[in-house]
């Protein structure tokens, strides 16, 4: 097994395991006996938990933000792509494995206390607040920088509600309230969004 399949395993593993049971439920033996890697290889390749953990999280954020990317781009309006981010979260909530942020849930068991995680956390909020002002500014907003902060406390907030009800209509209702502050901000389109 070269490297690029045993890491390619093990951060498959561990997305899964962490996810689905916690990054402190799951041990590196858990995530070696998954993976089918060896404990050796496993500690070669990522010397500690929290290495693995960090490379995880920056993994999942690429592949997260490429899908809500790649959604939102197939709205023909830029008008509309603010609000498809609110539709893709709902579609996501609906998913059985769904389990909430992985980033909030890791830093909520973490904390601050593993820098790599927090720094990892940190990137992919600073990332999606980013990739959030680029499709405010794209939809008329003068001023987006806040608007867009707005809109990525509302993501987070349907995030957490939907992992902790159960409710895939968090996003909606997310949705409703960014509709409201788009056309409050005089975003193109937003007035007829809602």
């Amino acid at each position: 097994m070269d490297i690029a399949e045993a890491d390619g395993r093990l951060l498959d593993a561990a997305e899964s395991l962490f996810y689905e049971h916690g990054v402190q439920a799951v041990g590196m033996d858990r995530i070696r006996a998954a993976s089918g890697v060896s404990l050796k290889r496993l500690y070669q390749r990522f010397p500690s938990k929290e290495v693995l953990v960090e490379a995880y999280l920056r993994r999942r954020d690429g592949r997260w933000r490429g899908a809500l990317a790649a959604y939102v781009a197939a709205r023909p309006s830029v008008a509309e792509r603010p609000l498809a981010v609110f539709d893709w979260l709902e579609e996501w909530f609906g998913e059985p494995d769904f389990r909430g942020c992985a980033f909030i849930n890791a830093y909520g068991e973490l904390g601050s206390g593993s820098a790599g995680v927090a720094g990892a956390v940190r990137d992919h909020k600073a990332e999606v607040l980013r990739y959030l002002t680029g499709l405010v500014r794209a939809a008329g907003v003068a001023d987006p920088g806040p608007v867009a902060e707005q809109l990525a406390v509302l993501v987070d907030g349907a995030i957490t509600t939907a992992a902790v009800t159960g409710a895939a209509d968090s996003a909606r209702r997310a949705r409703e309230a960014a509709a409201v502050l788009l056309e409050a901000a005089g975003a193109a389109g937003a007035a007829g969004a809602a």
